[in-house]
């Protein structure tokens, strides 16, 4: 499961709202756990939220957090629940702004791809000064579970930053499909 998401999904461009929050959701829930229990639950989560329809997880009720907190197919963590809900209901707020989700984060790498040229998955920051100022704008917007960290993997694995190492594969495919 891990390397099919690694060869096919990892670091593709992302122009879609709802792919976006799917991923904000995941990397979100994925705070302090690996990606792939993550990747497990991931069938899991696209039930309890909708198939990550952010417009009605947006009309979520307070008690959904209640019942998505008995729901084992995805992490029982109130904040973790609570803040996918909010940050859908934000998401809509960034849309009303910015025209969408997309137009607005793709503003932070000027509308296409930042190529990084790692040799070693250690030479892989874990932020970056433009994942500091996304975290810092989505926090003043009144984004949850989304620091630097979390939002610097959103980035990597959106495409907003190609961060295949360049010995691999899928770094010139993934290179070939930014706009």
């Amino acid at each position: 499961m891990y390397q099919r998401y690694h060869d096919e999904e990892w670091g593709v461009p992302v122009y879609d709202d709802r792919k976006h929050f799917e991923f904000l959701v995941l990397e979100s829930a994925q705070s302090g756990l690996n990606w792939a229990t993550i990747l497990k639950k991931r069938e899991g989560y696209a039930q309890a939220f909708a198939g990550f329809d952010y417009t009605q997880v947006a009309e979520f009720p307070d008690s959904m957090i209640d019942t998505l907190l008995q729901d084992a197919g995805i992490i029982r963590n109130r904040l973790k629940i609570s803040a996918a809900i909010n940050n859908a209901r934000r998401l809509l707020e960034v849309q009303a702004s910015e025209g969408s989700f997309t137009n607005y984060i793709w503003q932070f790498v000027d509308g296409k791809p930042i190529q990084n040229h790692w040799k070693a998955l250690s030479e892989a920051p874990a932020t970056t000064d433009v994942s500091d100022k996304l975290a810092k704008d989505m926090k003043k917007r009144g984004f949850k579970f989304l620091g630097s960290t979390t939002l610097y993997a959103h980035m990597q694995a959106t495409g907003l930053v190609n961060d295949h190492l360049v010995d691999c594969f899928r770094y010139q495919e993934v290179q070939k499909l930014a706009r």
